[in-house]
């Protein structure tokens, strides 16, 4: 289900469903307290076609085994995860944390 939303003063304002709740950009870019991720069917593509529109990505595409992964931040300062699926749809998961075996 999708929440419609009303901007005020730059935030967004959550719909009726949740009027004491307020998005805001971050104030700390180095912080994220929440982000958006999405997933696409060519993340190389994706990468060169954004970057050439002038989007600003934090890290180039990394493959994480269970998917290959970048970030960026939108002009608002919000942190956008997107990823390609890869090892995951063959059953390869993530490495376990560093340490964990």
């Amino acid at each position: 289900m999708v929440h419609q939303g009303r901007y005020v003063d730059d935030r967004l304002e959550a719909s009726h469903h949740r009027p004491d709740v307020t998005l805001h950009p971050p104030t700390d870019p180095g912080t994220a307290t929440s982000f958006l991720n999405i997933r696409v069917a060519d993340i190389e593509r994706c990468y060169r076609e954004g970057g050439a529109k002038g989007a600003e990505f934090l890290t180039p595409p990394i493959d994480r085994k269970v998917e290959i992964r970048c970030y960026l931040r939108n002009p608002d300062g919000y942190l956008i995860a997107v990823g390609q699926a890869t090892g995951l749809l063959e059953g390869i998961l993530a490495d376990p944390p560093g340490g964990q075996g």
